[in-house]
């Protein structure tokens, strides 16, 4: 009787965040290592199903680097990366799509569904307008190129926001279409970001296999709890931000620009680590404000 009553007593204490956040869109990006455990992609979408049972709206945007990476080396293609983006030709995009699409889309959709909850996949390039990525070095001025990597110009969000009026779990593959109906191969933390800005989502969660945003990556217990956007160029300089965490945290400076309220980096592989992002008050990972 007392476990039943204690377990009565945490319903009771997430009821004013359960009340909060009805109707709220959530959009998470789930990526990284994390992705390659079971029992850890069972964990978190356990908790995106629960989500949208007590009445909250999430977006599911997912990559599949590993996956990809494993495809393409059955095919007999060679990975390269520059700055940390694919480098991805004719052959490649094609196996990204059908990874994408057919393996790491649809075991999500599987896994949801035995969650009892209602998914639906969205191709990102029927959503996504993108033109192709293009840089030039700042350090030698040649201009690098991806292949088919695209940057996000817009976002067609009536497919995203038709699924949620239909209480259906939206799951986003990281894709998009240029303005000659190329296909373009997409990083997940832009089209998350991307989603997000254009809902105007109550939050943007990024989780992944870190903890948060450490200000020593070798030290867990360096973790920033809190980071307001006054500090990022700070923490840029002194390269407390670099690597692959800059791109991600610049997507979440744009995303809270265009009205996004709240911004997590969470580590997916802390069991259940979303809900209890969301619904206690000391959190988990690191949250970004303005």
């Amino acid at each position: 009787m007392q476990r039943a009553i204690a377990k009565a007593d945490v319903l009771i204490e997430a009821l004013p965040y359960i009340q909060d956040f009805r109707d709220a869109i959530i959009v998470v990006k789930f990526g990284g290592s994390a992705m390659e455990e079971r029992r850890t992609v069972e964990n978190i979408l356990t908790d995106i199903a629960f989500m949208e049972c007590i009445g909250m709206k999430p977006v599911l945007v997912h990559g599949g680097g590993k996956a990809i990476s494993k495809a393409m080396g059955e095919a007999g293609l060679q990975p390269q990366f520059v700055r940390g983006l694919r480098v991805t030709d004719a052959a490649t995009i094609k196996v990204v799509e059908t990874t994408l699409r057919d393996t790491v889309n649809a075991s999500l959709l599987e896994i949801l569904a035995l969650k009892g909850a209602k998914a639906k996949r969205i191709d990102g390039n029927t959503i996504f307008e993108v033109e192709k990525r293009t840089v030039k070095d700042p350090a030698t001025g040649e201009l690098l190129d991806w292949g088919y990597v695209g940057d996000i110009k817009h976002v067609h969000a009536t497919p995203i926001l038709e699924c949620l009026r239909n209480e259906i779990i939206p799951v986003i593959t990281p894709l998009g279409h240029g303005p000659d109906g190329q296909l373009y191969n997409l990083n997940a933390d832009d089209a998350a970001a991307a989603v997000a800005r254009e809902l105007r989502a109550r939050k943007l969660a990024f989780l992944s296999d870190v903890p948060g945003l450490l200000k020593d990556r070798t030290d867990d217990s360096t973790l920033l709890s809190t980071l307001h956007i006054k500090e990022v160029e700070e923490l840029i300089a002194s390269k407390v931000i670099d690597g692959g965490m800059l791109p991600k945290i610049r997507s979440c400076m744009e995303a809270l620009a265009a009205g996004v309220r709240k911004i997590h980096i969470i580590d997916g592989r802390l069991p259940h680590s979303l809900l209890l992002e969301i619904f206690t008050e000391q959190g988990v990972g690191t949250e970004i404000i303005e």
